[in-house]
């Protein structure tokens, strides 16, 4: 009996310290969420850079993968990314000083899909093509493509 307890344990113990490490983990990395566009637009175009917007589900699996694999390493390297999400009720200043939800922003923005990853410019107008969609195996070359073209379109 004493034999089966210790192996009931150790088992458990085991199994205690697998999962807690995944755990810790299993948080998703957020981007910043606006509190007005045009404060962000204007910030980065003073480092003259596109504004990268990230429209994002929560509990999507491929919004994750963009995020932390794509968009927050980009972030961390000084590229101004920030998040709107689908059905938030958050309220976000529109290019324009219009007050309105993240849900408005992302229906007046006709994006259906997330993620959708925008690049916007001055006044607010989009300069390069949305990146649709996250299932790609050269979903970073799309990627560097739209903010080179982002990066000309702004600093010309």
């Amino acid at each position: 009996m004493s034999g089966d307890r210790t192996r009931r344990q150790l088992v458990a113990g085991l199994a205690a310290w697998c999962v807690a490490p995944m755990a810790v983990h299993a948080a998703d990395v957020q981007l910043p969420a606006p509190a007005s566009l045009a404060g962000a637009l204007a910030a980065a175009l003073a480092r003259a850079q596109p504004l990268v917007v990230m429209a994002s589900l929560q509990g999507c699996p491929f919004c994750k993968v963009v995020r932390e694999n794509y968009l927050v390493p980009e972030l961390a390297a000084g590229l101004p990314v920030v998040q709107i999400d689908f059905r938030d009720s958050r309220g976000v200043r529109d290019f324009d000083g219009a007050a309105r939800t993240h849900d408005a922003l992302i229906k007046a923005w006709n994006v259906s899909v997330a993620p959708t990853v925008l690049f916007f410019g001055r006044h607010g107008r989009e300069v390069a093509e949305r990146l649709t969609g996250g299932d790609s195996d050269f979903y970073g070359a799309y990627l560097e493509a739209r903010l080179q073209h982002a990066r000309t379109a702004v600093r010309s």
